[in-house]
């Protein structure tokens, strides 16, 4: 089994290795470099398979850096009768809080009720019970309206009569994705971004391989697998196109707008019933930023290409922000980034897509496993549903639970590590897992400073641009790093010195760095930005 790191310049030895076919077979064939995929990939690798995972783009491009960022157990469910989900969704959120804490951790909620509103506080506290009843701990505690004002000082006072408090988590997505990729990498799979499955492979109808397309230089690699999982999401009906008619996944836009907390100060996020629709929306806070979101509607096909949100769903969001917060008199001009994700949704027929069921389904097609939807707080046991269907494709390999940790726990012993302040630490642990102390090792006079309006520090700017795969500009600045979304002009306003770490560490010339640099501001203006009028 071969395994080389992310390092910057291994990309070229790992394509070599794929042009040369020097893996006669792998057990295993993931494409998809989102949460699902890792996930799979992790369960796969530490159980003795051998296993590659390709992504078209770059890991986490799709649905899984353009989240909620909510690590929730989705109280929704219950109300839908839905228990069994919200059960193990409670379960696995418990679960990422105790094994990573500092990328995945508690956040308070807030439901300000209101005279005649729904669900008024009685319904909404016996969800609660049967949620905390899942969790094993009791979060939520009602508050009268004196307290509540206290808690939220620029809430819509009109007709306020108290509000609840509960808990569930928030993570940086993209980071959890990179951080569980880590983690298969430790037990031996083989990850590479900007690679994708092309076609598969096929024997007699069965699916034996795929070719592999370098999304760079359209080069083909073709290789053998004893099964091909498909996890691209939103895409996975492309995919599998090629040995099945049936079109099962909806895909539904879900943007968000990020703006300074400053303006719209929340210590703890907001479940606020958007007045137009009565959809409930969260404010909440994310690194350091106010997060608005998110909306839901069809996107109306899908492509290769981002999303954006629309103009109508911005007013849409600035409608309820201003409507549950009317002191902070949010304007536009405040909105620092966008962004938008697709949620790959399984289609029932449901006339609204909020509607549609968020668990996960499963499809086999001789030698050519497919999944999609469900949520990122379960995507350890959909990876191992996933397995297990793919279980007579893999003689003697067994998917069963075995409750073993998913994170490795790190316990950093560079010097510079007691000079942290305390929230740093838990970050570096929780982000970066086992490879705390070379990041540390790594950091350059300084660069242990937090990036003003962000939250990441310049060491980790370097460590990623170093260590995890970066190809391109955008990698760095909205998926490794979140300084894209956080700061102003997608973290532009520090262009020398974002230069100065990617031509050290990546070995870009500045012909090199002037077309990246091109490439983002198009990115970024066209994705992240304020969409126009």
């Amino acid at each position: 089994m071969w395994q080389e790191a992310w390092q910057s310049g291994n990309r070229d030895l790992l394509l070599d290795r794929l042009r040369e076919n020097k893996q006669d077979e792998w057990d295993v064939v993931v494409a998809g470099g989102g949460i699902t995929g890792a996930g799979i990939a992790r369960e796969a690798a530490r159980r003795g398979l051998s296993v590659l995972l390709v992504d078209r783009k770059d890991f986490a491009w799709g649905t899984s850096s353009r989240s909620s960022k909510m690590v929730h157990g989705g109280l929704r469910y219950i109300a839908a009768g839905d228990i069994k989900t919200t059960m193990h969704s409670v379960s696995e959120r418990e679960r990422l809080m105790n094994e990573a804490p500092g990328l995945v951790d508690q956040m308070g909620y807030l439901m300000a009720h209101y005279k005649g509103g729904f669900p008024g506080p009685f319904v909404f506290n016996s969800l609660l019970r049967i949620y905390d009843f899942f969790a094993g701990k009791k979060y939520r505690k009602y508050h009268e309206l004196q307290d509540f004002e206290r808690l939220s000082p620029l809430i819509n006072e009109e007709n306020l009569i108290g509000g609840t408090q509960f808990a569930d988590a928030v993570t940086d997505d993209s980071r959890l994705v990179i951080r569980v990729l880590r983690e298969a990498q430790e037990d031996g799979a083989e990850v590479i971004n900007y690679v994708g499955v092309d076609s598969l492979i096929k024997d007699n109808g069965r699916v034996v391989g795929a070719n592999l397309k370098n999304a760079e230089t359209d080069e083909i690699y073709s290789v053998k697998a004893k099964v091909v999982i498909n996890a691209t999401g939103a895409w996975a009906d492309e995919l599998r196109g090629e040995m099945s008619d049936e079109k099962n996944i909806r895909p539904a836009r879900g943007s968000h707008i990020v703006v300074p907390s400053w303006r719209l100060p929340v210590a703890q996020a907001y479940t606020a019933m958007h007045p137009d629709d009565k959809r409930p929306i969260f404010i909440f806070p994310w690194e350091g930023r106010t997060v608005i979101g998110t909306t839901d509607i069809d996107n109306k096909g899908i492509d290769n290409k981002e999303v954006a949100m629309t103009r109508a769903e911005l007013d849409y969001l600035m409608c309820v922000a201003n409507f549950q917060f009317p002191k902070a008199d949010l304007k536009v001009s405040d909105i620092i980034s966008s962004w938008a994700g697709v949620r790959p949704l399984v289609s029932s027929g449901a006339l609204n897509p909020s509607k549609e069921k968020r668990n996960h389904s499963i499809w086999s097609d001789k030698g050519l496993v497919t999944v999609s939807g469900g949520k990122l707080t379960t995507f350890r046991l959909i990876a191992l549903d996933v397995l297990k269907e793919a279980e007579s494709y893999l003689p003697g390999f067994s998917a069963l639970d075995s409750g073993a940790e998913m994170f490795t726990q790190s316990n950093p012993i560079h010097a510079l590590f007691k000079s942290l302040p305390g929230y740093l630490k838990k970050r570096l642990q929780g982000h970066y897992g086992m490879d705390s102390d070379l990041l540390l090792a790594q950091a350059q006079p300084n660069e242990l400073d937090v990036i003003p309006g962000a939250s990441a520090m310049w060491a980790e700017l370097r460590w990623s641009a170093r260590n995890e795969a970066v190809v391109h500009l955008d990698d760095l600045l909205l998926r490794r790093t979140r300084i894209g979304l956080l700061v102003e002009q997608g973290g532009l306003i520090y262009e020398a010195k974002i230069k100065a770490i990617c031509c050290q560490e990546l070995k870009w010339d500045d012909s090199h760095w002037q077309a990246e640099l091109e490439r983002y501001k198009t990115i970024w203006n066209t994705y992240y930005s304020i969409p126009a009028k």
